[in-house]
């Protein structure tokens, strides 16, 4: 399999908005009031963009726009905008991970495809909408990475035991059912099984999944209300108001390269909330191309940015197919990257796309009810409840600050933020009434 690819291009520091490249060495250039930017290059492959730069702290006030040519094409794209992010999609403050000296500053990472060229312009703001005399510096060490996901995992081979009767997959799905297909159909012949060799990582990975899934699954299956009461050893006759469990489609369903990540796995005590967002990573994908996108953003969660790991829980694809997101097991209480404040006893689910102007997909808000009905339940929690969380210092509410929120809530309820986008947002009404359903509320 080829790696992963993550380039790092210096942005020079200059008053022209698209400027020659600098030395990739060059990995600060100061600080600078005018714009910043890269003329037209070629690259090597790549299907993701992003803009980061050295502290962590430091706010971007600007705007971020790149263009790219297609691979084996000479048109390019128009300007697309970057989300510029500023942080709120981050681990906490005084966490371990943000603490790891390894963190950088980052914009949201945007999806363009397989492509070969790139240019990319950044326009300071002022930092103080009252105040628009001064633009703000932009932040020291401005660069742009170019993340190419690799190819996908290969197609698994077919399982000895007879499959489970099937269940009617998300409206519009593409991906390949060889790979993705909760329920593949029995072979007409039966093929020689060589056991896959799974590395130590892989295998830490999917063992925190081993009561869900045998050893190295692609897929943990879905099961119905009453098994997943059974799985979860409720006593007969009792409310446990949990959901059906949804097919979740493993790290190594979407060819999470575990050697990327921290070895070890961090937890919090319980799951009270959940927290939606989007990736901001645009909707110019397709579901067969979900797992690149994942790879992607892993690597650059990674790589690019300094995290411990995949930033979500989870994640969700415009077709409702549903992904394991940051590892240690998708039953646990995992601590994530995901909502700067309130990352504890928290969970955060990433839809995949933009929904600021853009309806989000019924099969995506869909998938989103039915995992919140699951996951949410194995710990008790009402998703058209209410919860009283502990900031943990954002740019809404100060450090320690008592917060009264939706059980299921936005991105924005914890950070003045766009996510999810307000498309996006005014969904999660009716994915607490449907959560609260699928449980037997």
């Amino acid at each position: 399999m080829r790696a992963l690819l993550v380039t790092s291009v210096g942005i020079t520091c200059a008053a022209a908005l698209t400027l020659p490249l600098a030395a990739p060495s060059d990995r600060s250039m100061g600080p600078a009031t005018a714009g910043q930017g890269l003329e037209r290059r070629t690259a090597r492959p790549f299907s993701l963009v992003g803009v980061v730069w050295d502290d962590a702290e430091a706010e971007l006030h600007g705007t971020v726009q790149v263009r790219t040519r297609a691979t084996g094409s000479a048109s390019w794209s128009d300007w697309q905008d970057v989300e510029t992010h500023n942080a709120e999609h981050a681990a906490d403050l005084g966490s371990d991970e943000r603490s790891s000296g390894a963190v950088r500053g980052a914009t949201a990472p945007l999806w363009v495809g397989a492509s070969d060229g790139v240019e990319v312009r950044v326009r300071p703001e002022p930092a103080d909408p009252q105040d628009r005399s001064e633009a703000a510096p932009l932040p020291e060490g401005l660069r742009l990475e170019l993340v190419d996901p690799g190819p996908d995992p290969a197609p698994e081979a077919a399982a000895e035991t007879a499959p489970e009767p099937a269940r009617a997959a998300p409206v519009g799905r593409t991906a390949t059912t060889a790979a993705f297909a909760l329920n593949p159909s029995p072979p007409t012949t039966t093929p020689a099984v060589v056991p896959e060799v799974l590395t130590a990582e892989a295998e830490a990975a999917s063992a925190v999944n081993a009561e869900l899934a045998p050893l190295g699954a692609s897929v943990i299956p879905a099961l119905t209300k009453a098994e997943t009461e059974e799985a979860a050893n409720v006593a007969p006759g009792a409310k446990p108001y949990i959901g059906p469990r949804p097919g979740i489609i493993t790290r190594k369903g979407w060819g999470a390269d575990e050697k990327l990540r921290e070895r070890q796995f961090a937890y919090t005590k319980t799951v009270k909330a959940a927290f939606v967002h989007h990736s901001a990573t645009g909707n110019n994908y397709t579901c067969k191309q979900a797992p690149s996108v994942l790879r992607s953003i892993y690597r650059y969660h990674v790589k690019s940015s300094g995290w411990r790991d995949f930033g979500y829980n989870f994640a969700v694809d415009k077709c409702g197919n549903i992904y394991e997101g940051r590892a240690g097991g998708v039953t646990k209480a995992v601590l994530g990257a995901h909502t700067l404040g309130f990352n504890t006893n928290t969970m955060g689910i990433a839809v995949l796309g933009s929904y600021s102007s853009t309806n989000p997909p019924a099969a995506a808000v869909t998938a989103v009810s039915k995992l919140t009905a699951w996951k949410l339940g194995l710990f008790g929690a009402n998703p058209k409840g209410k919860v009283t969380l502990t900031s943990g210092g954002s740019n809404k509410y100060k450090a320690g600050a008592k917060v009264k929120m939706n059980v299921i809530s936005g991105h924005r309820d914890g950070f003045a933020t766009e996510c999810p986008g307000a498309r996006l947002y005014k969904k999660l009404g009716k994915a607490r009434t449907s959560s609260a359903k699928l449980q037997g509320r």
